[in-house]
């Protein structure tokens, strides 16, 4: 089902008592919407235990009255921040959360001065991203919302026949998957699309270049869609042309791996459990060392959010979940093969988001 605004400020609410906080400045935008639904990325909400602030600038103000509804605005002029003290005044705030994995230290130092020449005592609390806990566990209509974006990132995989044509540049695929899932419903793109063909796909995380995209060569395309804010991620990798030995070889591991942690994977085992399972299926095949990255992180308002699944991760896996399962294997001189699913955890088990082919890697 999904969850109102005043379920999720309830739930907030409950984690900033348990962090003995009597105010939370809210500052990353994606919490910002999620807890306000204010989507114009710029100002803060200031949190109490029974009170609700929303501060933007005149640019914003009949936006965030239309997006949030349930939260006073607070009109902030000429860039001044007097909105902050009085409100710590008037709501008696003596210990304030703040979202110290967003802000920067300037940042942080314009709030600790404006605090010190207002004379206030309050305690300024660093909470790394108390809200982003809330948006682990996916509602209905979030889970609709990367259905659809993951249904916008298929078709444009669909469609890839006709968008790839002869001589046509790493960079005009990019743009033209862009193109496609744009005119297809996407908003803005959750991250630079990736089109990688040859030695350029054995970096994990490639440029795009003005390189022709050559038969023969692997071709890894790793992109995303944005639907109602919400993203999706997937990964392919084909091969133009006549298939060879070489590319059928680690494709197919890197498949094996994927498919195994996609049936293995269950709610209760952590990031790590999760994580060695691809691992190890490519580790014994001898491609260790060329599995450089964490298997998968969740997909939601971010395209990288909580959890995490990898080596290190002690993040509980449960229902509600969703997450990329990406294995790789990457060969410099050659190329790389990464395949990517946007998934979900439900009943326990993995349930795929994005649903394009991967049997049949050849074009």
């Amino acid at each position: 089902m999904s969850q109102s605004n005043g379920q999720r400020l309830a739930l907030l609410r409950k984690l900033m008592a348990e962090n003995e906080l009597d105010g939370l400045l809210v500052s990353k935008p994606e919490n910002q919407y999620y807890l306000s639904g204010f989507s114009g990325g710029e100002g803060h909400l200031f949190i109490t235990p029974t009170q609700s602030f929303i501060a933007v600038d005149f640019r914003y103000y009949e936006q965030a009255e239309n997006e949030s509804p349930d939260y006073t605005l607070c009109k902030v002029i000429n860039g001044r921040s007097l909105w902050l003290p009085e409100l710590l005044s008037s709501e008696s705030i003596r210990r304030l959360g703040f979202e110290s994995s967003f802000i920067t230290f300037e940042q942080y130092s314009k709030l600790k001065n404006t605090l010190s020449e207002s004379g206030l005592n309050v305690l300024l609390v660093e909470t790394a991203d108390l809200a982003g806990k809330l948006r682990k566990i996916k509602s209905e209509n979030e889970i609709d919302c990367i259905k659809q974006a993951s249904a916008i990132g298929d078709a444009a995989f669909s469609a890839l026949p006709s968008l790839l044509t002869p001589g046509m540049t790493e960079r005009e695929l990019a743009w033209e998957l862009e193109k496609f899932m744009k005119s297809h419903g996407s908003q803005s793109m959750p991250f630079e699309v990736i089109a990688a063909t040859g030695a350029n796909s054995a970096l994990p995380h490639a440029q795009t270049r003005p390189e022709a995209v050559t038969d023969g060569q692997p071709l890894l395309m790793d992109y995303g869609a944005k639907f109602s804010w919400y993203a999706s991620d997937m990964t392919r990798t084909v091969l133009p042309g006549k298939p060879n030995s070489q590319f059928k070889k680690i494709y197919d591991i890197v498949l094996a791996a994927q498919q195994t942690a996609i049936d293995q994977i269950h709610s209760g085992m952590t990031g790590q459990e999760a994580d060695a399972i691809a691992r190890e299926v490519i580790e014994k095949a001898g491609y260790g060392a060329n599995f450089g990255h964490s298997l998968g992180h969740g997909v939601g308002l971010e395209v990288h959010e909580e959890p995490h699944l990898s080596p290190r991760s002690t993040d509980i896996l449960e229902n509600g979940m969703v997450f990329s399962i990406e294995p790789g294997i990457y060969l410099p001189g050659w190329g790389g093969i990464r395949i990517e699913d946007t998934c979900m955890l439900k009943n326990r088990k993995i349930e795929l988001l994005s649903k394009s082919d991967k049997q049949n890697p050849y074009i």
